[in-house]
């Protein structure tokens, strides 16, 4: 008999990153492992996005929505829509309301595993919440796409919550980048904004990189909510350079475009295990990468599968030019990091260990019952850090709700003065 599983995630029209792009990858894979996978998505903008037509053409059963409702709405939304087709475990990717209705799910004998992306404040308060929370809210278990990310959730202590480590898994293709004679090609490929990405100044340092290294060039794909600033930075400070915007590539499409590259560049704050630099490292790209904590460190050794800078200036551009000039290096680290993924991070490998976590979810289940939607969902309190994901009312500033309570306590003195009111 299949395992039924339930993902549950966001789309929206132009939707691009790793967690999307991931899920569309995984979950046709699935059956291959005993797993019927269906989705539930919420739409923003629109009523169609790129995971949602991935997936009906793929033959992958899903129900979607207008994001338009309050928390409480989605919640019981995706109750409604699993009690009519139980599955055996529920996987919410990002959506917050999708992670509150665990908790009626689990007393229903389906277990509820969530995913960290990223190492930022919105998954540390998913951790508050769903981990470290209220014992009614914690997850069955946790998939973690780096060892940071799993450190963390290993030093709250979790009392419910298993944690497994499973990074994304990439195709490897079976070709590999092909240098061309004094030319060095620089890529990024992401969103384009300046939260996280950092995206001005990264245009700033390939602009910087093909002005002062002779036969570099750049090309920046992608789309995101600050695509101007980067044209109007190539558009002045990047006028007569080597470096363009090449619009946004389908995910299925794009190493086809990184084989045609020579070197990856992510100067981001922070990464979760980033997909676009495994993609890359795969088509045999040389990473060059800011230092972080999450994810970097696992995929890249400096000097062996890429190399890592200290900042956006100096350094950067001290690393592509010893790239451009110092002979076997970039052939050396090319090697080096297509390996790297295909020994540890391709889709057969991870795509392989997520299938075995839902069937030892699956199996530690108890008996499954019919999903009870009480009359009124009482949720927990409300997390200034998940505002930007909930739709709830946010709660009275803190004088407005002394004021209330000191008003109701006032009362309450005066009908007993009056002998209105029992003691």
């Amino acid at each position: 008999m299949m395992l039924k599983v339930t993902f549950c995630t966001y789309d929206k029209p132009g939707c691009v990153g790793g967690p999307f792009s991931w899920l569309q990858r995984l979950l046709p894979t699935l059956r291959e492992h005993g797993i019927e996978a269906r989705c539930l998505i919420f739409l923003h903008h629109g009523d169609t996005g790129p995971t949602l037509e991935a997936f009906r053409s793929g033959g992958i059963a899903c129900d979607s929505i207008l994001c338009h409702e309050r928390t409480e709405d989605r919640v019981r939304w995706v109750l409604e829509r699993l009690r009519e087709n139980p599955p055996d475990v529920f996987v919410p990717n990002l959506p917050v309301a999708a992670y509150f209705a665990g908790a009626w799910l689990r007393t229903a004998g389906i277990p509820t595993v969530g995913i960290l992306h990223s190492d930022d404040p919105f998954y540390r308060a998913l951790q508050d919440d769903f981990v470290s929370g209220a014992k009614k809210f914690q997850l069955s278990g946790l998939a973690c796409v780096s060892r940071e990310l799993e450190a963390q959730v290993i030093s709250r202590r979790p009392q419910t919550s298993r944690v497994w480590r499973i990074p994304y898994g990439v195709t490897v293709p079976g070709g590999r980048v092909e240098r061309a004679p004094g030319v060095l090609r620089l890529v990024y490929v992401g969103r384009l904004a300046e939260e996280q990405k950092r995206i001005s100044d990264l245009t700033r340092a390939l602009c910087r990189a093909t002005q002062e290294v002779p036969g570099t060039t750049a090309v920046l794909y992608g789309d995101g909510p600050d695509k101007e600033a980067v044209e109007i930075i190539l558009a002045t400070e990047g006028t007569g350079l080597p470096v363009h915007l090449g619009g946004l590539v389908p995910s299925e499409c794009i190493q086809k475009k990184l084989l045609e590259c020579d070197v990856l560049v992510l100067l981001s704050d922070y990464e979760g295990l980033p997909i676009a630099l495994m993609e890359a490292m795969a088509c045999g790209c040389v990473p060059v990468c800011l230092r972080m904590r999450s994810g970097i460190p696992e995929l890249v050794e400096d000097g062996v599968s890429g190399l890592l800078v200290d900042d956006r200036g100096d350094g950067f551009v001290a690393v592509i030019r010893r790239l451009r000039d110092e002979p076997g290096l970039w052939q050396r680290l090319s090697l080096a990091a297509k390996a790297r993924i295909q020994e540890e991070f391709s889709d057969t490998v991870c795509n392989g260990k997520w299938a075995a976590m839902l069937h030892e979810l699956q199996s530690s289940a108890g008996p499954s019952k019919v999903i009870k939607i009480p009359s009124r969902l009482r949720l927990p309190k409300w997390n200034p850090a998940l505002e930007t994901a909930e739709n709830r009312l946010k709660p009275p500033a803190l004088p407005l709700r002394l004021w209330r309570k000191s008003r109701i306590f006032a009362g309450r003195v005066r009908r007993q003065f009056l002998g209105q009111e029992l003691p």
